[in-house]
């Protein structure tokens, strides 16, 4: 594996293990089963984080899947900051 394909993977299991932990609008961070739950989003989110979104980028993001595709009811957008704040601050480059 190149040192490139490596450090994608590194960092969509850094995005992924955010997702999951810190996330996690269904709670099923402690459901084995259940750790590839928000894999689908990882893409989105680097995808947004390599093109230097904000914090209320990535909270705008969080906040439509959370109500349009998972359709959870959302309580408030800046609950989702510390979330967001976390994301912003990895290191996604290649």
């Amino acid at each position: 594996m190149s040192d490139r394909n490596q450090r994608a993977r590194e960092i969509q299991e850094s995005i992924r293990q955010v997702l999951l932990q810190d996330w996690d609008p269904i709670g099923v961070s402690e459901v084995p089963e259940a750790q590839d739950e928000y894999d689908s989003y990882v893409g989105g989110v680097y995808r947004l984080l390599a093109s230097g979104a904000s914090e209320d980028e990535i909270i705008g993001h969080l906040y439509r899947i959370e109500a349009d595709t998972v359709g959870m009811p959302v309580a408030d957008r800046e609950a989702l900051r510390a979330v967001a704040g976390k994301l912003t601050k990895l290191n996604v480059s290649l």
